[in-house]
């Protein structure tokens, strides 16, 4: 690497750091031009091919982790859940998304992830995401999906 501030072709690295949980490398390093021996950080991410998002209607847009946010916290309005719990789950799913698809993910599966993250999380808040997902009409669609909640077991919060 060129030294930021001579342009010179060679520099050391001094120290290295992981940052955000290994996915990112923090390097100090040292020009090796004796007259400048300056120091610098530099920061070392893989790169990461953009997954584009495959849409009921087949267009196509990239993924957008804050739209998966909003949609949480829709979901979770005047719920008791925590900022970093919801962000842990949108990086979560992104993650398995990246893991499972090489480029295009159908919308579906990112619907599929977020309900069963909320049904974990909260009760209360699944319905909600569930009933504008699923496109509820009646009454009878709620039931639906109360029976198999309350099937499931009230492990999460605001389960019956």
């Amino acid at each position: 690497m060129r030294c930021l501030f001579c342009g010179h072709k060679r520099t050391r690295v001094v120290d290295s750091r992981d940052l955000q949980e290994g996915s990112t490398i923090r390097r100090r390093r040292r020009c090796e031009n004796p007259a400048c021996g300056r120091r610098f950080t530099t920061y070392e991410q893989p790169e990461r091919v953009d997954l584009r998002v495959a849409k009921r209607d087949n267009s196509r847009e990239p993924f957008d982790r804050q739209k998966v946010l909003n949609s949480l916290h829709l979901a979770c309005r005047k719920r008791p859940t925590p900022e970093p719990e919801l962000e842990g789950i949108v990086t979560r799913i992104e993650n398995s998304l990246r893991d499972k698809f090489d480029r295009e993910v159908p919308s579906r599966v990112i619907g599929e992830l977020v309900m069963e993250a909320l049904k974990a999380l909260d009760v209360v808040a699944y319905i909600r995401f569930a009933s504008v997902y699923r496109d509820f009409k009646e009454a009878k669609d709620f039931i639906g999906v109360l029976k198999t909640v309350r099937g499931a077991g009230a492990g999460a919060k605001g389960g019956g």
